[in-house]
C-alpha cells in the first residue's frame, strides 16, 4: 500500500539479514541484500553485504512517524520494502513486503540453497501480504449466532464465551 501524503516519513527504524545455506545452516559470506521500496521497485535504496557470520550490519531505513503506531489512525505505522539476496552458487530469493516500523529492529532470516540442489526456477519470490487493517480482503463470511453442537469441525464464536460449569484448581 503506497504511503499517503500525510504519512510522509520522520522516523528510522531499522533492518538486519541473517543469511545462511539450507544445507547444515553455515553462513553465507559476502552474500549480496538489496533494499528497494515497495513502490519504486528498481531503484535500490540499500545495498549491504554479509559478514564471516552470515549476518549484515543493521542499517537505518525510513519508516512513518511513531504516533502513527500509538492509537489507531487509519495512516500504516510502518514502511515496506523489498529484500533480494543473492550469492554465488545459490538461488536469488526475494522478500516482498518486510515491513519496518519506527525506532524497531527488523531482522529477517533468509536461507539459501545452493544451485546444485535447486530444482528449476533460480529465483524465488515471499511475498508477504498487508496487515489485515490496511490491505484489500473481502469481507467475512457471516455466521449465525447460535450454533449446532452436533456438527462436526470447529465452531467459531462472534466473543469469548466462559461457560458456567468451569471449574479451575490452581495449586
Amino acid at each position: 500500500m503506497p504511503l499517503l501524503k500525510s504519512q510522509q516519513t520522520e522516523d528510522k527504524g531499522y533492518f538486519r539479514a541473517n543469511v545462511n545455506s539450507v544445507i547444515a545452516s553455515r553462513p553465507i559470506v559476502g552474500a549480496k541484500v538489496q533494499i528497494t521500496d515497495e513502490n519504486n521497485p528498481n531503484e535500490i535504496i540499500e545495498e549491504i553485504e554479509t559478514d564471516i557470520s552470515g549476518q549484515t550490519e543493521s542499517i537505518e531505513l525510513p519508516t512513518p512517524p511513531l504516533e502513527y503506531s500509538m492509537e489507531p489512525v487509519a495512516q500504516q505505522p510502518y514502511s515496506v520494502y523489498n529484500i533480494r539476496v543473492s550469492a554465488p552458487g545459490f538461488e536469488t530469493i526475494e522478500v516482498s513486503g518486510a515491513e519496518i516500523l519506527p525506532g524497531q529492529t527488523a531482522l529477517q532470516n533468509i536461507s539459501l540453497m545452493p544451485m546444485e540442489n535447486s530444482v528449476g526456477e533460480s529465483e524465488e519470490l515471499y511475498v508477504i501480504p498487508p496487515h489485515t487493517l490496511y490491505g484489500t480482503y473481502p469481507p467475512k463470511i457471516a455466521e449465525s449466532e447460535i450454533k449446532d453442537t452436533q456438527e462436526t469441525g470447529e465452531i467459531v464464536l462472534s466473543r469469548v464465551v466462559i461457560p458456567a460449569g468451569v471449574c479451575s484448581h490452581i495449586p
